[in-house]
C-alpha cells in the first residue's frame, strides 16, 4: 500500500467530488489504475458512499472497436447511459499501458466511436455527476516523461497533491479579469491570432474535475478567431501523436491545417460541422508541469501554456460550437520553447510564459508552489 495513493484518494473523494453518505461513485480503472482504485473504494467507504466499478482494458478495447459497428456502439452506450444516470460520482483512473494502443483503429471507426459512445455518455456524466478524471503513474507514463518510474512517480505525486485550495483562491483575479475582457491577441513563433471572449464566462479548476489540474477556461465567440496558431508540444488524439501543428483561422472556422500528417488531421477535423471551429481557450498554471509528456491531462496545465480546442465547448463556457471531438492543443510560451505574448483589449498580460499585468504574479510558478 502506497501511502500516497491514500492521500491521493482523500483529495478525488473529500474535494473532487466532495462525495456524500449514500451517494453512489462510479469507479473507472483502465489498465494499470487497479492500486489507487482500491484506495479510493476505501475512502468511499469510510464516508459512507456506495462505490460502483468498472475495470477497462485498451487492448480489450481495440478489440471490440476492429469491429463494432454503428449500431453496436449506440446499443453498447444505452447500457453505460443507463448506469451513469444513477450515478453522483464519477473517478476516471486513466493507466493505458500503451497510450498508442488505438493507433490503427481506423480513423472512421473512431470518429463512431466518439459520437455515437463517448459523446453519450459525456453527456449524462459531464453535466449531472460530480467528476474528475485523472492518470496514474504506470510506465508507460514514465517512458512519456523521457525518466524512470520511480523518479516519474515522485514527480506525479507532488503534482496532483498540491495544495488546489490556495490555487483556487489565486485563480480568482483572472476570472475576474477575463469577465471584463473583450479582444484576445495571441503572438509568438508562427503565431499571430485574434479572437473575443466578451460575455462568455471563464472558469477556474483548481483539482474539482481533473487531477493534475490548474488552468482557468473560456471559449471564443465562435466566429471571432481570425489569424495563424504554431502549436509546439506534441497531441495525442484518436491514439495518433500530432506534431507540427499548425492551423490558420477566417471567421472562426479552421480554413487550413497542416502537421506531421496533413491528410490525418484534416480528416479528424472533418469529423463534423464544429471540429473546425473552437469551443475552448484556456490557460495553463501548474507549477510542476514545465514540459509536455504527450498525456493531455498533464500537458494542458503546463505552467506558461495556453491552449486552443477544436471541437465542442463546454456548458459552462459555451459559445455554442457542438462537435464529437474536444482536442486541447497545447502551445508553450517560456523562454526555452520560443516565448510569446497574449494581449488583453490590447495590454500585455503574460509575456514568455508569466504573467506581468492586472495583478496576476500570483499565478507565477513560483507563487503557486
Amino acid at each position: 500500500m502506497d501511502p500516497r495513493n491514500t492521500k491521493l484518494a482523500g483529495i478525488l473523494v473529500n474535494y473532487s467530488t466532495r462525495l456524500q453518505p449514500g451517494e453512489n461513485m462510479l469507479i473507472e480503472a483502465t489498465d494499470d489504475g487497479i492500486d489507487l482504485a482500491k484506495e479510493v473504494v476505501r475512502e468511499v467507504y469510510r464516508v459512507g458512499g456506495v462505490p460502483f466499478l468498472q475495470i477497462n482494458s485498451l487492448s480489450l478495447r481495440r478489440e471490440w472497436l476492429l469491429g463494432a459497428a454503428t449500431v453496436g456502439l449506440a446499443k453498447a452506450a444505452s447500457f453505460e447511459v443507463a448506469r451513469m444516470k444513477e450515478m453522483q460520482a464519477y473517478v476516471g483512473i486513466r493507466a493505458p499501458g500503451n497510450v498508442n494502443e488505438l493507433s490503427d483503429v481506423p480513423g472512421e471507426r473512431m470518429q463512431d466511436y466518439e459520437k455515437h459512445f463517448v459523446h453519450a455518455i459525456n453527456d449524462i456524466r459531464i453535466p449531472h455527476t460530480k467528476w474528475v478524471v485523472l492518470r496514474y503513474p504506470n510506465q508507460a507514463m514514465a517512458q512519456l516523461a523521457e525518466t524512470s518510474r520511480e523518479a516519474f512517480a515522485d514527480f506525479y505525486y507532488r503534482v496532483c497533491c498540491l495544495d488546489y485550495a490556495k490555487m483556487s483562491r489565486t485563480m480568482d483575479k483572472l476570472v475576474e479579469v477575463m469577465h471584463q475582457t473583450d479582444r484576445v491577441r495571441i503572438v509568438g513563433p508562427g503565431t499571430d491570432l485574434s479572437f473575443s471572449i466578451k460575455g462568455i464566462p471563464a472558469i477556474k479548476c483548481a483539482g474539482e474535475m481533473n487531477i493534475p489540474d490548474g488552468e482557468v477556461f473560456t471559449a471564443p465567440v465562435r466566429d471571432s478567431v481570425n489569424g495563424t496558431i504554431a502549436f509546439n508540444a506534441p497531441a495525442v488524439e484518436q491514439g495518433f501523436t500530432f506534431t507540427d501543428i499548425k492551423l490558420t483561422f477566417e471567421s472562426g472556422k479552421v480554413i487550413k491545417a497542416t502537421a506531421n500528417n496533413t491528410e490525418r488531421i484534416n480528416k479528424l477535423l472533418d469529423t463534423d460541422a464544429g471540429a473546425r471551429y473552437v469551443g475552448e481557450f484556456s490557460f495553463g498554471v501548474n507549477p510542476y508541469i514545465i514540459k509536455p509528456m504527450k498525456d493531455g491531462l498533464f500537458d494542458e496545465k503546463i505552467s506558461g501554456s495556453f491552449h486552443f480546442t477544436p471541437g465542442q465547448a463546454y456548458a459552462e463556457a459555451d459559445n455554442g460550437n457542438k462537435s464529437a471531438i474536444h482536442w486541447d492543443i497545447v502551445a508553450i510560451q517560456t523562454p526555452e520553447y520560443g516565448g510569446g505574448e497574449i494581449y488583453f483589449d490590447d495590454e500585455l498580460i503574460r509575456k514568455d510564459g508569466r504573467f506581468v499585468g492586472k495583478g496576476l504574479e500570483g499565478l507565477n510558478a513560483e507563487n503557486l508552489k
